[in-house]
């Protein structure tokens, strides 16, 4: 096998664990529907698994390090997949084993997902393929999977029944396992860690003092998490309550999240070939400004369906340099034997903004209304994409290793 094939097979592996995830995103709630008829209940069982994922992809890092990374992926994407079957079977166990195994799965998952972004930096450097060009067709793949598996877990409930749309979710993560014990081989530089690991406490703290010192990485990673949270809010409230007020009929909802991704895919493309032209920090930071503000304040100040969905495609062109650049800063500044406890605090931190946004975007627009809630939210937008980013976002040095204690 040679490095590329396995780069293309780790790759292709993370990209189908998402696709089984989103599939879920649908397919879970819609069980919950089925057998209980509470739309309470869907909530908790969303929220039973965004908090595990949360708190794994950080707290589990230091584990990953001792069982080293390649395993703790396959183990993780083997009990995700003995998980969603029980999973299947839930009408039959009861609302509190679902809300349990659906836990352990996003536990399990958080872990899987970040030692497989962990992975990427040595098995892409074996392949020689530039890591910016990486991260920006990952993003941009990682899109469309997104955009496919909600529509797909809906045709595949309709096709085959909630409980087969489960099990065959279930078989995305089997696949997943098997692609990467059978295909790829991991450089020994990526294995884990130093011969003699710390212990977890001191793992975990090392992690948290090198991102805490890192200016650079922890401003990215704060404007990401702000980005996040106005980004579902927008989702969840903003553009739902704008698309009924204004437009009346629900393809409009179509129309305004299609633009931001097709935005969001062009910007990919063009990052892909251009982007090893651009200075990093000041992309970054055009891109962040570009991808908030803009699109809540067309939402506040226009009811023209044409000027919104011009203005959300220009966004989603802004939006698609951030993450990008994220990853590969993650994958050069940090050193090798913290990227996994770095990688997981930071997945952590830059997806809080999402529970928070669903949360904040429904209380705003309840207490204020429509319009003055975007006008808040592109503020806020606004601040946490330019001053942070004028002020502190410049090239600093990584910093010097972490000193033995």
């Amino acid at each position: 096998m040679t490095p590329r094939r396995q780069l293309v097979a780790l790759v292709g592996a993370d990209l189908l664990s998402n696709l089984g995830s989103r599939i879920s995103v649908v397919a879970i709630p819609w069980l919950v529907l089925e057998s209980t008829g509470s739309p309470a209940k869907m909530g908790v069982v969303a929220a039973a698994e965004t908090l595990p994922y949360l708190l794994s992809s950080a707290l589990g890092t230091p584990l990953a390090d001792r069982i080293g990374l390649r395993r703790t992926s396959i183990v993780a994407d083997v009990g995700s997949a003995g998980l969603m079957v029980a999973v299947a079977l839930t009408p039959w166990l009861g609302f509190g084993a679902l809300v349990a195994l659906v836990a352990v799965v996003g536990a399990l998952r958080g872990v899987g997902d970040r030692v497989k972004h962990v992975l990427f930096r040595p098995v892409a450097q074996a392949a020689d393929v530039p890591l910016l060009r990486l991260t920006s067709v990952y993003d941009g793949l990682g899109r469309v999977v997104t955009l496919v598996g909600a529509g797909l877990g809906g045709l595949l409930i309709w096709w085959f029944g909630v409980t087969w749309a489960i099990l065959i979710d279930a078989g995305t993560f089997a696949v997943c396992a098997a692609l990467i014990g059978l295909l790829v081989r991991s450089p020994a530089a990526a294995g884990g860690g130093p011969a003699q690991p710390p212990g977890y406490l001191r793992a975990l703290g090392d992690g948290f003092r090198y991102l805490g010192r890192d200016r650079t990485l922890l401003t990215m990673l704060l404007v990401i998490s702000a980005l996040n949270m106005v980004v579902n809010a927008s989702i969840a409230v903003y553009i739902p309550l704008w698309v009924a007020d204004v437009l009346g009929t629900p393809a409009g909802l179509g129309l305004v999240l299609g633009a931001f991704s097709a935005g969001a895919l062009l910007g990919n493309l063009l990052f892909t070939v251009y982007g090893a032209r651009l200075r990093r920090d000041l992309t970054f930071a055009v891109g962040a400004a570009v991808s908030g503000a803009p699109r809540l304040l067309v939402l506040a100040l226009s009811e023209d369906l044409p000027v919104v969905l011009v203005v959300t495609f220009l966004s989603g062109i802004g939006i698609a340099v951030v993450n990008p650049l994220l990853g590969v800063a993650l994958y050069e500044r940090v050193p090798a034997e913290l990227q996994t406890r770095v990688i997981g605090l930071s997945g952590s931190l830059a997806f809080a903004g999402l529970p928070a946004g669903a949360l904040l975007g429904g209380w705003t627009a309840t207490a204020f209304g429509l319009v003055p809630a975007l006008l808040a939210a592109s503020l806020f937008a606004l601040l946490v994409t330019t001053i942070p980013l004028l002020t502190t976002l410049r090239p600093h040095p990584a910093p010097s290793p972490i000193p033995p204690t």
